[in-house]
């Protein structure tokens, strides 16, 4: 047989449950008073490195890059071996001075000697698609 549950313990269930609720909300409202507006990497605002930069061949067109997104040889996106994705960064042709902004979004070059791989539209803004590769200083501006 079983037995009715009391008034008293019905009270203390409902009292428990309400200050479990509330201690859950006090935390979460804790743990977003920590998040801030600032840049994730303040060190990176003055990165910058000089190397070789190449571009995307045409067979990974729409592949998946590391972020997830698929390469666009159109856009202005980039990879990087170690910048944070979404970084925005200028690179600069050392020969002629033409500089382009691009976001990372990808991991590589694996080639050494290079420091970026740029899309096939981002590289034509600054040197000519003939050259293939050529000497860049590259800038994190965000």
């Amino acid at each position: 047989m079983i037995r009715p549950v009391s008034r008293e313990f019905r009270y203390y269930l409902r009292v428990n449950t309400t200050l479990v609720i509330f201690l859950v909300f006090v935390l979460f409202l804790d743990g977003c008073a920590g998040l801030t507006s600032h840049s994730p990497h303040p060190e990176l605002n003055r990165y910058t490195e000089t190397g070789m930069a190449s571009y995307y061949a045409r067979e990974f067109q729409h592949r998946k890059t590391a972020s997830g997104e698929r390469l666009n040889n159109n856009a202005m996106t980039a990879a990087h071996k170690n910048l944070p994705f979404g970084t925005a960064v200028v690179v600069k042709n050392l020969n002629n001075g033409k500089s382009v902004k691009v976001r990372i979004n990808d991991r590589g070059p694996f080639v050494k000697g290079r420091i970026i791989d740029l899309t096939r539209a981002a590289f034509s803004q600054i040197a000519n698609l003939d050259k293939g590769v050529v000497k860049v200083e590259i800038r994190v501006v965000k």
